[in-house]
Formats: structure tokens, C-alpha cells, sequence
């Protein structure tokens, strides 16, 4: 069998993880390169804004990817599986918890009043509705936080959305439309009122 080069860049995420089943350790990197932020972000977002859970998460599936790269099944799309994976391993770290509230609501200082490029007031407002968003997000039960982050947050269509939480598009829909709709009224106060 003759040695064709991977272009690692542009090759597909199941091409990559079949030459990743092959030992090809480049493969791994560039799978971890695309994917390892977002699903940090995801992680952080489902639990409890903790960044060092959401870190060890991140470790976990990629460890999980380096013991097992046959695990996965190339005939899937790679995005929605991992993206699976982590739903997963969110419900399970919520069946372990029993309080399910850890988000931090502390507002970094981190202006400077003699810096007049920056129009501080909009600057703390903004950080306020971040602070507000956040906390609010975490208030939505689990099934509506989940749906709604994979599709603002990591770009995620209802499709591959409804296969990762295993529901169908319409249920994935009631979600969306719910988590929305309670987001809206809890944050309404940072809604400008248009005259």
C-alpha cells in the first residue's frame, strides 16, 4: 500500500480521524486544533460557567479520541458525534451533582477612568448584560440551555443539533423557541425601548 500524504488543513474531519486510527499524530493535532476551543466554550456554558471543569472535559474526550481513535464511526459526520459525546458527558456530570449553580457573578475591574478611548459607562453596561446573560442562561433547564448554546454559540443547524441531543427537529425547535422566549423576558431590562 503506497504513502499518500495528508494536506491536513483542508482534509475532512473523518479523513482525518481514520488516519488518526492509523497512529497519525499530525491527524490528532489538527482535530484537536478545530475543535478543542468550541467544545470548551460548550462545556464552560453547560457547566456552571466553570472553566477549569470545562478544560478537564475538553481533556477527557480528546484523551478518550487518543485511546480509542477507532471509537468513532467514519461514516459519521465527526462534528455531530463529538458534539454527542459532550451532551453526553454533560447529562452525566449533572446526575453527579446535586447543586447545579456555580456561576460566577463577580465583575472584573479591569477599567481605566483616564482612558478616554473608552466609553466606560456602555463598557460596564455591556458587562453587565454579559453578566446578566450568563447568569440568566444558566437558570434555563438543562434540555433548553443545551439546544440553545449548540445553535448560538457553536453555529450548530437544527439538524445536527436534534442528532447530538437525540430528539427530533421539532422538539429541537420548542427548545429553541422556548429558551428564547424565557431569555428575552429575564433580560428584557437591557432591552433599548424604540419610540
Amino acid at each position: 500500500m503506497q504513502f499518500i500524504p495528508i494536506a491536513y488543513k483542508t482534509e475532512s474531519d473523518e479523513n482525518l480521524m481514520r488516519a488518526m486510527a492509523r497512529g497519525d499524530k499530525r491527524a490528532f493535532d489538527e482535530i484537536y486544533t478545530r475543535y478543542a476551543d468550541s467544545l470548551k466554550r460548550y462545556f464552560k456554558r453547560m457547566l456552571w460557567q466553570d472553566e477549569l471543569k470545562a478544560e478537564d472535559f475538553v481533556h477527557d474526550i480528546f484523551a478518550k479520541l487518543i485511546r480509542k481513535p477507532d471509537y468513532f464511526d467514519v461514516n459519521r459526520a465527526f462534528k455531530t458525534w463529538v458534539f454527542s459525546v459532550a451532551c453526553n458527558m454533560c447529562k452525566n456530570e449533572y446526575k453527579k451533582q446535586s447543586i447545579r449553580k456555580g456561576t460566577s457573578l463577580d465583575i472584573e475591574d479591569h477599567y481605566s477612568l483616564s482612558d478616554t478611548r473608552v466609553n466606560v459607562l456602555n463598557e460596564v453596561e455591556m458587562n453587565q448584560f454579559g453578566v446578566a446573560y450568563e447568569e440568566k442562561l444558566g437558570q434555563l433547564k438543562p434540555e433548553h440551555r443545551e439546544v440553545f448554546t449548540l445553535r448560538h454559540m457553536d453555529g450548530l443547524s437544527i439538524k445536527e443539533i436534534a442528532e447530538i441531543v437525540q430528539a427530533n427537529e421539532g422538539t429541537v425547535k420548542s427548545r429553541l423557541f422556548y429558551a428564547t422566549k424565557q431569555l428575552a423576558e429575564k433580560l428584557k431590562e437591557y432591552n433599548p425601548v424604540l419610540e
